[in-house]
């Protein structure tokens, strides 16, 4: 699982949202905090965010310390390259030790390429780990940038947190529907309100896929099922406000749902179908978490977690985590309807099965 031998891999965040949503402010608050020492965070440009007060020296050319002991650098080529070079002057001590990674992207971002890059490029993916994507979305200006940029809609839809700003200044209907439309969006995403950018790190960091203190997979923390108990895909908008259903909202594409199942599914059906899921209608799948009960081995239930096309690889747990030992898949989707991923299952269940 961790190609770097006994050194637990590096966690990365990746903190975007729209123009204007308030990252840097957040960003701010977050480096000055005792706890957020040891940080490394990759933005596009130093001019892009207000870090001046903070700034303390330049360790490389590309990099300036901070006073509060974190390091900033900008992109340098591509993602892949200025996350290795880090890796590569923190062994050889050219630049300060760091324990976590902060990924600043710009406010039309796509996440999908920085999150692809973290999964499936060999070199990061052997000391880095993705860790969480926390989307900021401004409270006044949210629900217009939801309806025009498309790339707004999936960095909501990908996120593991959703920080809300400028809620003091947002008119209560309009927040109370932005609320709303993000749950729909994204219904395992907590929403978290912000005022003047503070927040506390804990909530944002740690998340994770990988846990290095632990070196194991925190299933309970970023699989958070219980958020789909209720019905929340478009196919059961009824007593919806009509004003959050207009049929032109990008976000009518986008499905987010949570398949549980009772009976367990074999490595070899499981692997297939997501092999030809992935390749087939990875566009169009935005994010897989799961927890997997595998007939194979009962009491080892496996992990998947996956963005678009590329998965990280598949890992098995000594024990379930809990005493509900369901299959629980958690999908984001956009035109790619539960029935169609349970029609998938189901037809490759059975082959595999007959083929046995």
């Amino acid at each position: 699982m961790n190609s770097t031998g006994s050194s637990p891999l590096i966690p990365v965040t990746l903190l975007t949202g729209f123009l204007g949503s308030g990252k840097t402010t957040v960003l701010n608050h977050i480096l000055k905090q005792p706890g957020m020492a040891e940080t490394a965070v990759i933005i596009n440009e130093f001019g892009e965010i207000g870090l001046d007060h903070l700034l303390v020296e330049s360790a490389t050319d590309d990099i300036v310390l901070l006073n509060s002991g974190c390091l900033c650098c900008t992109v340098r080529g591509d993602i892949a390259d200025t996350l290795l070079n880090l890796f590569v002057g923190r062994a050889s001590g050219k630049v300060p030790y760091f324990l976590r990674v902060v990924i600043e992207t710009t406010g039309l971002a796509d996440p999908a390429p920085i999150l692809h890059t973290l999964i499936s490029d060999p070199l990061v993916a052997a000391r880095y780990s993705l860790d969480g994507v926390v989307t900021m979305i401004d409270a006044v200006n949210g629900t217009g940038t939801l309806d025009r940029q498309p790339e707004a809609i999936k960095q909501a839809a990908v996120a593991d947190r959703l920080l809300l700003s400028k809620t003091d200044l947002a008119d209560p209907n309009v927040l109370a529907g932005l609320q709303a439309r993000l749950a729909t969006l994204n219904p395992s995403a907590p929403i978290i309100k912000v005022a003047c950018g503070e927040v506390d790190p804990a909530l944002l960091f740690n998340l994770g896929f990988y846990d290095p203190q632990s070196k194991s997979v925190d299933v309970q923390r970023w699989l958070r099922d219980e958020a789909f108990a209720g019905e929340h895909n478009h196919d059961h908008e009824h007593g919806r406000d009509p004003q959050l259903l207009d049929p032109n909202r990008h976000d009518d594409r986008i499905r987010a749902f949570c398949i549980t199942r009772e009976q367990p599914i074999s490595w070899a059906a499981l692997s297939t179908w997501l092999d030809a899921l992935a390749t087939m209608r990875g566009d169009d799948l935005l994010r897989l978490k799961a927890i997997v009960a595998l007939s194979d081995r009962p009491d080892e239930p496996v992990v998947v977690h996956g963005v678009q096309h590329l998965f990280h690889p598949p890992v098995l747990l000594p024990q379930w985590p809990s005493e509900d030992r369901r299959t629980r898949m958690v999908f984001i989707t956009r035109d790619l309807p539960r029935e169609a991923i349970e029609k998938t299952l189901a037809a490759f269940e059975e082959a595999v099965a007959e083929a046995g």
